[in-house]
């Protein structure tokens, strides 16, 4: 597995909504079959809500993994609930090892409200926060949350940006994206995470209402032309293209050292809804 790649994939099925998301035992089965198959090297984190984290160390103890499962704890029943849900996973460690602690952070997000997630999160577990994205053409909201975005990575956590869902508005634009990125690196202190990217190369827009759908490449590219590892283009052109040929040539003239930056500002992404999209990646050359 190259660098690049290493365990850069998370499984996020078990946050889809109810109605149409597979049972945890499903979850938990294809989790450990992709990380401990051929491709398994591409497999992060298993993404659990914590309100699905008792079905989820039940259905592990019952699989006996072969080894723990990296775990990403999603607060969906606020932040009191975090200590027990940690203490639990702390005390199943031969079946999971705590990742990040990630929430949803309310508008006016402050200095006062991350300081209480701080409280709340190990020093050994990143904590990541995901400030509200305007779901409407609203300069005052999108300003706002880009200065929440900001305020998150100054204070040392990771900021999130959710990048689709089931609803045409969970797709945030190129521009948001963009901006997303500028924002959460303006501070030099550490990455930023992404969610609910289901596709390797973005498709074309259906329509002007309907955005075309983001691509874990053209991520990956947009993050290096930022930090200057790339002279190709800009990476707002790297966000809109959709020749995922050019975007995989791109990604293999990067040096270790930026591979290495790179892997430093954009650690893992969350891929709906298989967990390793290894056809589109050996179709690219970037797996054998």
């Amino acid at each position: 597995m190259r660098p690049l790649l290493a365990a850069l994939v998370d499984d996020t099925s078990l946050l889809q909504p109810r109605a149409t998301a597979p049972g945890v035992d499903a979850v938990v089965s294809r989790y450990l079959s992709a990380r401990d198959g051929h491709y398994g090297g591409l497999v992060g984190r298993l993404v659990c809500p914590a309100s699905q984290l008792p079905a989820v160390v039940t259905e592990l103890a019952r699989s006996s993994p072969s080894r723990p499962a990296e775990l990403a704890l999603v607060v969906d029943t606020g932040l009191g609930a975090v200590p027990k849900a940690l203490s639990t996973v702390f005390s199943r460690s031969s079946l999971l090892t705590p990742s990040t602690v990630e929430c949803a952070a309310p508008p006016d997000v402050d200095g006062v409200w991350l300081e209480r997630v701080s409280e709340f999160v190990p020093e050994e577990v990143t904590a990541v926060v995901e400030p509200r994205r305007p779901v409407e053409d609203d300069p005052a909201g999108t300003k706002a949350w880009l200065t929440a975005v900001r305020r998150v990575a100054e204070h040392g956590c990771t900021p999130k940006l959710r990048m689709g869902g089931p609803r045409a508005s969970d797709v945030p634009s190129v521009d948001d994206v963009h901006s997303f990125l500028e924002a959460g690196l303006e501070t030099g202190r550490g990455g930023v995470s992404a969610q609910g990217l289901d596709r390797i190369v973005r498709d074309r827009p259906e329509s002007a209402e309907h955005r075309g759908r983001h691509g874990l490449l053209n991520l990956i590219v947009a993050v290096s032309r930022m930090l200057g590892e790339s002279p190709a283009g800009t990476a707002r052109e790297a966000l809109d293209s959709v020749d995922g040929e050019a975007l995989a040539r791109e990604l293999d003239t990067l040096s270790p050292a930026a591979v290495q930056r790179v892997r430093t500002v954009l650690p893992r992404c969350g891929v709906d809804p298989e967990p390793v999209p290894v056809s589109d990646l050996v179709a690219l050359g970037l797996l054998d």
